[in-house]
């Protein structure tokens, strides 16, 4: 059985699955702190200073605190918006990557299907003229 969870516990993906966690706390506390410091302060000076999470309703003797849940809808959102931008971006690099590996391990042209292709390309020419 130790020797069972050894491999689970030390392979790749978990490993992998890890570190994906970690970066992925410490993102979530700058994305936090971008909605709290920067984003909803300027979405205040838009809305003439209303503070989301001030916003409230009395009812008898019990506070109805509905502006904190817009705050946090708000905070998703924009928190969502942001990993969703990071995942683009990461996965636009991939790409690239993934082309240049294609293209590095591709088989070299041979000349004849270079001077078919220059061939083609003078008789599209032709044609158009």
């Amino acid at each position: 059985m130790w020797k069972d969870f050894k491999e689970f516990a030390f392979k790749g993906n978990v490993l992998d699955l890890a570190v994906a966690v970690v970066i992925g706390a410490a993102f979530g506390k700058i994305v936090s702190s971008l909605v709290e410091n920067i984003i909803t302060p300027l979405v205040g000076l838009l809305l003439n200073g209303v503070k989301f999470t001030s916003l409230s309703f009395k009812y008898k003797e019990t506070e109805i605190l509905y502006g904190n849940f817009i705050q946090s809808v708000f905070d998703f959102l924009v928190i969502a918006f942001s990993i969703f931008m990071f995942i683009r971006i990461l996965s636009k690099f991939k790409r690239k990557e993934d082309v240049l590996a294609v293209t590095e391990n591709a088989p070299p042209v041979d000349s004849k299907e270079v001077l078919l292709e220059e061939i083609r390309d003078l008789l599209k020419k032709q044609n158009n003229a």
